[in-house]
């Protein structure tokens, strides 16, 4: 079993930065970041790899957002730059505890964070 708990959320106007945790409970393999806007899928945004650090990003916050892990604290970051209004949505992140291919799918994952909100404004 693993637990996660997000922290770091908050209001801010466009073009400005925000810093989201997830302190995790438990070994995992991978992990990532989720986002899901009033009536719109939840999509991935990030991964990484726990072991090598290996990251993937989606199209739409490639250049802007930055996953990292802190393997001592056993805590996931995202960094956000250059933050849009169409980021605003609920950010959640997630882990899998055995070693397999983890992408940006919704399905790869075992277990998740309650989540935290990012609003934008214009």
């Amino acid at each position: 079993q693993v637990r996660l708990v997000e922290s770091g959320g908050g209001s801010v106007q466009a073009g400005g930065s925000l810093r989201l945790s997830c302190a995790a409970s438990g070994s995992t393999a991978c992990m990532g970041w989720f986002r899901q806007s009033p009536g719109k899928e939840r999509e991935g945004v990030a991964r990484i790899y726990t072991g090598s650090g290996s990251t993937l990003y989606a199209d739409s916050v490639k250049g802007r957002f930055t996953i990292s892990r802190d393997n001592a604290k056993n805590t996931l970051y995202l960094q956000m730059n250059s933050l849009k209004p169409e980021d605003t949505a609920m950010y959640s992140c997630a882990a899998r505890k055995s070693s397999s291919y983890c992408s940006l799918r919704l399905g790869d994952y075992e277990y998740w964070g309650q989540g935290t909100q990012v609003a934008v404004s214009a």
